[in-house]
């Protein structure tokens, strides 16, 4: 075993985008398991765009990481030593070790890589992106067969699920991504109905092609001008999950303009529409039902996923400044041993 945990802590609290200089790498001792506790070593990391609001101190659903703290993450690792009778060494497992080669856990939270699927699954289709699809789309946004679901980021690990589920429930999906070569990959390997490149000049009149009939559900995960070309398009009683708000992540002050806030309440009570925000764990209680549907039509080749790796526990930092700009194609992942 190696004699040092290579570690990479907040330096400090961005304002705006964060850059290189907001994190660091540094070295500490390999932490040791004690009694009922197992030490992993992380083999995979998962890079997810809510880390960019662990950054902040700013109030949230989650304490944010603390000053010299290791980033937070989902990974893959491998159990290196057990004190815990529940666990193996050898065992691979889905954890919260962070960004650090090293982690110790008392078992909580921790689950096996289900066997037959590549592990890193458990960081992305079958992982938390994955439940984020399933529970927010068939949970709040409840597409019938023949109506359009429009889904935001649709070429990451959650809007490409999204999208896929409505098709697989008799949905027209509708993907808003980021360039042609994203756009093509929705309708040629995901079987979208149409893919809308956001960084078009004509958005509004693009995606109001596409959806001739209204939208019935949009699964927010951008916000920004992406919203604004929606809104008008949604129909009366249109479900509309907010996962993500990605474009507004670095933002230090209110968009310019005017005051959107009446424009936006009058839509939502003449049109009677159900905006909710949620968070994945908010529906805890549908683990087993996504692990099976998906798992089942993840093997069934019903759905489909793309990874993004980088190699290297070092590269984290840039890569995921370079994700909160979307120019990662697929689920972002660190090989990290």
């Amino acid at each position: 075993m190696a004699a040092m945990n290579r570690r990479i802590v907040l330096a400090a609290r961005p304002h705006g985008e964060p850059s290189p200089a907001h994190f660091r790498l540094e070295e500490a001792r390999v932490p040791v398991a004690k009694a009922g506790e197992i030490l992993l070593r992380t083999r995979w990391l998962s890079l997810d765009p809510y880390m960019r609001g662990r950054m902040s101190a700013a109030k949230s659903y989650a304490a944010p990481v603390a000053i010299g703290e290791p980033m937070t993450g989902g990974t893959v690792s491998e159990v290196v030593e057990s004190n815990n009778p529940d666990f193996a060494v050898g065992e691979l497992v889905s954890a919260f070790g962070g960004w650090q080669d090293y982690a110790v856990s008392d078992g909580r939270g921790v689950q096996r890589i289900p066997p037959g699927v590549p592990p890193t699954t458990a960081l992305g289709i079958l992982g938390m992106p994955g439940m984020t699809a399933y529970t927010g789309l068939l949970t709040i946004g409840r597409p019938k067969a023949g109506e359009t679901v429009v889904v935001a980021a649709a070429a990451g690990p959650v809007g490409s699920l999204v999208g896929q589920i409505a098709k697989l429930k008799g949905a027209r999906a509708v993907g808003i991504a980021g360039g042609p070569e994203k756009c093509r990959y929705l309708i040629d390997e995901l079987g979208f109905d149409a893919a809308i490149d956001h960084r078009g000049d004509d958005l509004p009149q693009a995606l109001a092609a596409a959806c001739p009939d209204g939208i019935d559900v949009y699964f927010e995960n951008v916000g920004g001008a992406v919203f604004e070309a929606v809104l008008p398009l949604l129909n009366d009683f249109a479900r509309m999950p907010v996962c993500g708000l990605v474009s507004a992540y670095n933002a230090t002050e209110l968009p310019p303009g005017p005051d959107r806030a009446p424009a936006l309440m009058r839509t939502i009570l003449t049109k009677r529409l159900h905006l909710q925000g949620f968070i994945v764990w908010d529906f805890a209680d549908q683990a087993e039902a996504f692990l099976r549907d998906v798992g089942h039509w993840l093997r069934d080749g019903r759905v489909k996923h793309r990874e993004d790796i980088v190699e290297g526990l070092e590269k984290a930092p840039e890569a995921l400044i370079g994700l909160l700009k979307g120019r990662n194609f697929g689920k972002l992942i660190v090989h990290v041993a």
